[in-house]
């Protein structure tokens, strides 16, 4: 039996002789052929991949692997590119506010010539300020308001009067150590109801 099909293994010059056409898509059916073995029918000059055959071309479409481009070199990526800028971008935002906040907070408002706090001595603003004085006699706290014991239950409308009275706005408040905490507020609270808007503190000294 004379064959018109001849197949030629891809890469190899061994020919196979087949019987027809059928024959060769029940080939590629089994695993025997692959599509890419080239082929050669009656009337054919020249040799055919199979799944290029017109023959085969309908029937081969569902048995070859679909191709798979190869990547294009010649296309660029942006996407790294654009993350780098947008790191680069953020840092330099940051860089720029973080001197610029430097440079505000190193910056005086307006140049002193002297340095440090002013020291203020208790002298100088006597006359101007009320003088309490605080202590604990045994269980009980006194407060003397100038040159007199007050009790804690007035101070705040004798403060009152002598602020009106004289006019001073400053107290010099000095504290015994075991004063509690809730009787020395009382004195600030009394303060705060006379309007006097500086308090400075004294060291507390026993009376002789």
């Amino acid at each position: 039996m004379k064959s018109d099909w001849q197949i030629r293994f891809e890469g190899s010059g061994s020919i196979v002789p087949v019987a027809s056409a059928i024959s060769v898509l029940d080939g590629l059916r089994s695993g025997e052929w692959e599509t890419t073995d080239e082929v050669r029918g009656p009337g054919d000059n020249d040799w055919r991949p199979i799944e290029d055959h017109p023959t085969f071309a309908d029937s081969t479409s569902d048995l070859s692997p679909p191709r798979i481009e190869p990547p294009d070199e010649t296309r660029l990526d942006m996407n790294p590119l654009i993350d780098v800028s947008l790191v680069l971008l953020i840092f330099f935002i940051l860089t720029t506010s973080y001197s610029s906040l430097r440079r505000s907070i190193d910056m005086p408002a307006e140049p002193e010539e002297k340095t440090g706090p002013a020291k203020i001595r208790m002298s100088d603003i006597r006359d101007s300020s009320l003088e309490v004085t605080v202590w604990m006699d045994g269980e009980v706290p006194r407060i003397k308001l100038q040159d007199r014991i007050v009790d804690p239950r007035e101070l705040e409308r004798e403060m009152i009067a002598i602020v009106r009275e004289s006019g001073r706005r400053q107290l010099i408040l000095s504290v015994d150590g075991q004063v509690p905490w809730g009787v020395e507020a009382g004195v600030h609270d009394a303060a705060k109801a006379a309007e006097i808007n500086q308090i400075y503190r004294k060291k507390y000294k026993p009376a002789q």
